[in-house]
């Protein structure tokens, strides 16, 4: 583009006005100062906030879990509900018929001892009619007594106390290994209960710890006795042990008025003569006016057991009949159990299923995640995308397809705008208000842009427009190339003209400015932002080069193409070209502007300006790439070879050694006093392969090599000569020409 037309029309647009007329005033930091500890609270809250960002796209609750969690509960609760409720309703009917059948079996067992004792109560009562009649008759005595104990063998011996005769089963007790006479001495001792009998009441005592074999003893009143009142009569409780032993799950036992057992279906518990009064059913047998009653109590073994007694009509008795709940629900129980691990395993079963199904969902989900989070981080085209599928039917493949189509407006839409501004926004390290930066900013045009244009609409007519489009984009997909490699940004292109910039993105606020000038936080801030400007300025004259290399290699593929369609009608060609760079560093204010309905990322201010002016004042110079005073003295003591590093660079610097020359033309910059352009010559370090490694389709031109690094040029005059640049004339140039930026006499 030529300077002093292209660039006007640029100067006269709307955008140019904003350039020229913002921040006049020189920028200087807030006047207000900030203390270290406001200082260490701001960056932590920055740190937090960012901290807290990273927590919220994390996945917290993945939804194959979810999935898992919310079946298995319906499940837990439908299967679980069900075999709860048949389990408990089951239950109730098992525990009902047991409490009924425990009442049958109670009374059952009390009826059939009191038939066996009102039995023996009767033949005892024969015994005696039989007996008054016979008057004393010693042989008849001795024969009735014989007959008795002949038709009731579980009879060992009577008592008669008011007569002092006893008739002892003298075979029961032979056949027992027990001496008769055992039955004498026992009712002896039995005073006591003799004299409550005497009173009325009927006893039931258990004899079978005297004997060591299960006997009882009742003692009782005689009615229409002559001779006797009363009666004690051991009785073997074998056969009512057969009755009480019938091997049911139901336990039954014979107890006195006094909790003493009688019968039990343990012979442990009679032969020690064992108390069970503390047992609840016996204790509520004693206490209750009831004859028969039943009740649920827990024993002192912590078993839940079913209670029943029931009184005899006659005595001082009751049979007592047991149940443990364990046992009569052990079967329901186990079915329960046997239910839960049906149910368990068909949840094991579904949570596979469902786990197979989550994992159809989640697993997409998780690539379309990944794939989001990384265009949150600004990797647009991220191999992830390869593992979509957009073959499903679903809205899984719907989904899988909006996040294709969403990739290709998020490329195209930075295409248009700017790619590292649109990655910028997405990772949210960039926001809408406009900030104070020191940034290095780039002009370039092509020299003699209006010739060329003419040339290709003398040639193509109405077709011009698309082969200058066509020219362009692959000159500027070049440039474009170099800018980007190397940390920059574009901020857009003016006809043939760009502009970019290198550290609008970095997070690089000024607030430390505020500080006091002692401060070791200012410091430290310092001396990283002066770090980060000049690495800024470096890698934006290592893009420059990187240039110069790609438009000496455009102007060789441009000349192939050209005379590859020369032989054509209306033949198609590139235009050899020549450009122009300028940088300059320095502050400017970046953000975007425009109205609400139209907005773009650029910077504007004074250093803009001089960047654009530095451009423009290539053709003037005799340079490709011209730099300012600021953007040399940033550099200039590390990689320069200069009076203030001794003419050395040290190796630690020497692969980014530049060679500058000194314009040898004064210009005054408002503020600034006189100023010099510096024109760049090489990079003798420069590695051009190095620099393009990571294009696969790179071949290293070895015509095209001269341009920089090693065998590049060595002075000015070199790069001229290389570039074919005519020497200028500097006696008849101007730069402080306030019209149009340069004024080149006689031109």
């Amino acid at each position: 583009m030529d300077s002093n037309i292209s660039y006007g029309d640029f100067k006269s647009s709307k955008k140019a006005k904003l350039l020229n007329n913002s921040h006049k005033k020189d920028h200087k930091p807030d006047s207000s100062i900030i203390s270290e500890e406001d200082f260490k609270l701001k960056e932590l809250a920055k740190k937090a906030s960012r901290k807290l960002d990273k927590k919220n796209n994390k996945i917290k609750r993945p939804i194959g879990v979810k999935l898992i969690l919310i079946i298995s509960f319906l499940m837990i609760v439908a299967l679980g509900g069900v075999t709860y409720i048949v389990s408990y309703f089951i239950t109730q009917d098992i525990r009902t018929n047991a409490e009924e059948n425990n009442l049958t079996i109670n009374s059952r067992t009390s009826s059939e001892t009191e038939n066996r004792l009102n039995s023996i109560i009767s033949s005892i009562g024969m015994f005696v009619d039989l007996l008054d009649t016979i008057n004393g008759n010693k042989t008849e005595v001795k024969a009735l007594e014989n007959m008795f104990f002949e038709r009731n063998k579980d009879i060992a011996a009577m008592y008669f106390p008011k007569s002092s005769r006893i008739f002892i089963n003298t075979p029961f007790f032979i056949a027992r290994e027990i001496n008769p006479d055992n039955a004498k001495t026992y009712f002896n001792q039995q005073e006591d209960t003799i004299q409550n009998v005497k009173n009325g009441t009927f006893e039931l005592l258990n004899a079978s710890p005297f004997f060591n074999e299960p006997l009882m003893c009742m003692s009782y009143p005689l009615n229409g006795s002559k001779n006797d009142s009363l009666v004690s009569v051991l009785y073997s409780t074998e056969e009512l042990y057969n009755t009480f032993t019938s091997g049911n799950i139901n336990k039954s036992f014979f107890v006195n008025n006094r909790g003493q057992i009688i019968v039990h279906n343990d012979l442990d518990y009679v032969t020690t003569l064992t108390d069970d009064s503390s047992n609840p059913i016996v204790k509520e047998m004693m206490q209750s006016t009831l004859n028969n009653r039943q009740i649920t109590y827990v024993d002192k073994d912590g078993k839940e057991i079913i209670g029943a007694f029931k009184k005899l009509n006659f005595g001082n008795g009751a049979v007592i009949t047991t149940v443990e709940t364990e046992i009569i629900l052990e079967g329901i129980r186990t079915t329960t159990r046997r239910n839960i691990y049906i149910t368990m395993a068909i949840l094991a079963i579904s949570i596979i299923v469902i786990y197979i199904f989550a994992n159809s969902l989640s697993t997409p989900l998780k690539h379309l995640t990944a794939i989001v989070n990384d265009i949150n981080k600004g990797n647009f085209n991220t191999e992830l995308f390869n593992n979509l599928s957009s073959h499903r039917k679903d809205e899984i493949g719907v989904l899988a397809k909006s996040t294709l189509n969403e990739r290709e407006i998020l490329n195209t839409f930075s295409k248009m705008t700017n790619k590292g501004v649109t990655k910028a926004i997405i990772k949210k390290e960039i926001d809408f208000e406009p900030h104070l930066k020191d940034i290095t900013i780039f002009f370039s045009d092509i020299r003699g842009f209006t010739a060329i244009s003419d040339g290709f609409k003398n040639r193509f007519g109405e077709e011009s427009a698309a082969e200058i489009i066509g020219f362009l984009n692959d000159y500027m997909s070049r440039m474009v190339s170099c800018i980007t490699k190397t940390g920059g940004t574009v901020d857009k292109f003016e006809g043939d003209a760009i502009m970019a910039a290198w550290g609008v993105l970095r997070q690089d606020e000024l607030d430390w400015e505020n500080m006091p000038l002692d401060s070791t936080i200012r410091a430290k801030k310092k001396e990283i932002h002066d770090k980060y400007v000049e690495e800024d300025a470096l890698s934006a004259i290592t893009a420059c080069m990187a240039m110069r290399y790609s438009l000496m290699k455009y102007n060789k593929d441009a000349e192939a193409f050209t005379k590859a369609h020369e032989h054509e009608p209306k033949a198609k060609y590139k235009p050899h070209i020549r450009i122009g760079a300028g940088l300059n560093t320095g502050r400017a204010t970046v953000g975007f502007m425009g109205s609400y309905d139209k907005m773009e990322f650029t910077s504007i201010g004074d250093s803009v300006n001089f960047a654009s002016r530095t451009e423009a004042s290539n053709k003037p110079c005799g340079t490709d790439t011209l730099i300012t005073q600021d953007t040399y003295d940033i550099l200039k003591k590390k990689y320069i070879r200069c009076k203030e590093n001794n003419f050395t660079v040290l190796p630690e610097y020497r692969e980014n050694e530049i060679i500058v020359e000194q314009i040898p033309v004064d210009f005054e910059v408002k503020g600034k006093g006189k100023q010099h352009f510096y024109g760049v010559v090489n990079m003798p370090g420069f590695d051009i392969k190095k620099f393009y490694k990571d294009d696969p389709m790179f071949e290293l031109d070895s015509d095209c090599e001269k341009a920089i690094g090693p065998k590049g040029p060595r002075t000015l005059s070199e790069m001229r000569k290389l570039l074919g640049i005519p020497e200028p004339d500097f006696g008849k140039v101007d730069l402080n020409e306030e019209e149009n930026k340069i004024q080149v006499a006689g031109s």
